[in-house]
């Protein structure tokens, strides 16, 4: 069974469709890569796995999104218990007006997961080790999150993502903020990350899906056009409209 089923799932805001009818298996340590046009629903795509949308006016979602094969949907579900099992890293770095510590502990101590200091300390570092920042900051844990710079304000956020062990990790867009070297540094990590977290990222970089992912979607105009292994959609794509906009003949 995969770690994550989207079943048909129907995105409204109002009378207007985001996308329709949508199916995805994710399964377990894998990195899916969605690429297509600004605005073809993507971002929106990836805010239905963590319930993000729902307190948007006039926001619908018919069909069903499987975690573990529990749907996230179930108005009986916790959606406390949901952001802690799928995480979210956001286009521009957005560490909290706190300390490099805080800011890591910030998830762990809303779910009760620490309390003692012994605990916390382990958390912190383990969490910044993970995110590839320990060495950096491990003798600045009170200075402020934003004292960084953006590629280490974006590991940050990595690392407080990855606090509350989550199953599922959604990235959107969360290199294009940075410059190619802090770029780089972010995409190695996701090649380690992905040895404890599955990940979901949202790219317009082709060339990033192609070097960091397993898999890869080509969304447009609300439809996922095609999905497959990231070597054959980029070598060998089945459908016409997939081939042209990897070939930059649209898009």
């Amino acid at each position: 069974m995969p770690l994550l089923e989207i079943r048909d799932i129907t995105k409204s805001f109002g009378s207007h469709k985001v996308f329709a009818g949508l199916r995805l298996q994710v399964e377990e340590h894998q990195v899916v890569c969605l690429i297509g046009p600004s605005g073809c629903g993507k971002s929106t795509f990836l805010r239905c796995i963590n319930r993000m949308n729902d307190t948007i006016e006039g926001c619908r979602v018919e069909g069903a999104v499987l975690l573990d094969g529990q749907d996230i949907y179930d108005p009986k579900l916790d959606v406390v218990y949901l952001r802690q099992k799928v995480g979210m890293v956001f286009q521009k770095p957005n560490p909290f007006p706190k300390s490099i510590a805080e800011n890591v502990l910030y998830g762990p101590k809303i779910h009760g997961l620490v309390r003692k200091k012994r605990e916390m300390d382990e958390v912190v570092e383990k969490s910044l080790m993970r995110a590839g920042l320990w060495k950096e900051v491990k003798d600045r844990l009170h200075e402020p999150g934003t004292s960084l710079s953006g590629g280490q304000q974006q590991r940050l956020c990595i690392a407080r993502a990855i606090a509350v062990e989550p199953e599922v990790l959604l990235m959107d867009e969360p290199c294009s903020a940075l410059d190619p070297i802090a770029t780089a540094v972010i995409e190695d990590l996701i090649g380690e990350l992905k040895k404890n977290f599955t990940i979901v990222i949202v790219t317009h970089s082709m060339q990033q899906a192609a070097r960091i992912s397993d898999r890869t979607g080509f969304f447009h105009l609300g439809t996922l056009v095609e999905m497959g292994p990231t070597i054959e959609i980029f070598t060998r794509p089945r459908v016409k409209q997939t081939e042209d906009y990897i070939t930059g003949r649209f898009g």
